[in-house]
């Protein structure tokens, strides 16, 4: 098996080597071939994703990536920049489906901006459509007024699109996923202001009748934000589109404690999967050797399980995390009073040990 390694910017380099090392200590014959991204493939080729680099990931049986984006690249054009990088990938590849859990590890429940009582127990799975929605529709820029009230006046705009077929094969990922977990799932729109969410619920309500096993209900987003605050262990899976899932995802993530201990995959209808942590390039704190290597390496374990058929070996990664945790080792994003604090590759070499 190959996976293609794609370091890209800020701390994705720290977090990768610590995630390698895993993969390493596992000792499974996997290769790995790394490949540059996002503004540091930038300022090598020009290109924030080389064709090399994507030929590389197209020939991979999994892509592990750290993260892309950098300050210094705000203001070259926007097909240049290094988040064009990960946007192409899912395109490319065709990664519509994105699995982003929300686990609360019981020696993190007080880490959480939330009461314990809320989020002690919390295990949900956040089911993000990738590849259509406003970062992808069409027509899209800025451009002149030409008439009305705000005429001479610069104006953006996007265009928020879904096609059935696209609600219908996200939707099946999300009620089989719901299958394999507590058999609900909680469709999140916005049907009663928007005509793609209205084809949304239509098309969802529709293939509910296909899985009368799982119970099916249907949210606006603004209200799914509030619940995931007020009452997030109503949840079990939740299904949205692109733009959606994004903000409900890191909203999410905020529950269990920390953003640097959340994993990712995007797959595609294969298996096929590039894995990541949700956190991003963090340039604040990039060099430092302070950033959570946890999320990129329960990533890996996500990888193991998904798309190399390794289940053993995914148990024994998630094991090893929470043996760490139960020691009281936190980096400084989980630190605690009564914790101790460690870096980047202190907490990297407590896994490997613990493995």
């Amino acid at each position: 098996m190959k996976i293609a390694v794609l370091p890209g910017d800020g701390i994705g380099k720290e977090i990768i080597v610590e995630a390698q090392r895993v993969l390493l200590a596992l000792d499974l014959g996997i290769a790995m071939e790394e490949a540059p991204v996002g503004g540091t493939a930038y300022e090598a080729c020009g290109e924030p994703l080389p064709k090399s680099t994507l030929d590389l990931c197209k020939s991979a049986d999994a892509i592990l990536f750290g993260a892309v984006g950098d300050p210094r690249f705000d203001a070259i054009p926007r097909d240049k920049r290094p988040e064009q990088a990960i946007l192409g990938l899912r395109k490319e590849l065709g990664l519509f489906a994105n699995l982003r859990p929300a686990t609360v590890f019981p020696e993190l429940a007080d880490a959480s901006s939330l009461r314990p009582e809320v989020v002690a127990g919390l295990d949900i799975l956040i089911l993000r459509e990738l590849t259509g929605d406003i970062y992808f529709g069409q027509p899209r820029g800025i451009h002149k007024v030409e008439s009305g009230p705000f005429a001479g006046h610069r104006e953006g705009f996007d265009t928020m699109r879904y096609s059935e077929p696209e609600v219908r094969r996200i939707a099946q990922v999300g009620f089989e996923a719901a299958r394999k977990r507590g058999r609900k799932l909680c469709s999140v729109d916005k049907a009663n202001v928007l005509e793609t969410s209205q084809l949304w619920r239509e098309v969802v309500t529709q293939m509910g009748k296909d899985y009368p096993d799982v119970e099916l209900s249907h949210m606006y987003v603004d209200n799914a934000a509030m619940q995931l605050v007020r009452n997030p262990k109503q949840f079990d899976v939740i299904v949205t589109g692109n733009m959606f899932g994004d903000i409900l995802s890191d909203e999410a993530s905020m529950l269990t404690g920390s953003i640097g201990m959340l994993p990712s995959a995007s797959m595609d209808e294969r298996g096929k999967g590039l894995y990541e942590p949700i956190h991003g390039s963090a340039p604040d704190i990039a060099g430092k050797g302070v950033a959570n290597p946890l999320a990129t390496i329960l990533s890996v374990a996500m990888m193991l399980r998904y798309s190399l058929d390794r289940l053993a070996a995914a148990d024994r990664v998630e094991a090893a995390v929470k043996k760490v945790l139960a020691t009281g080792l936190r980096t400084p994003d989980i630190f605690q009073p009564g914790t101790r604090k460690v870096g980047t590759r202190e907490m990297g070499e407590a896994v490997i040990a613990a493995l």
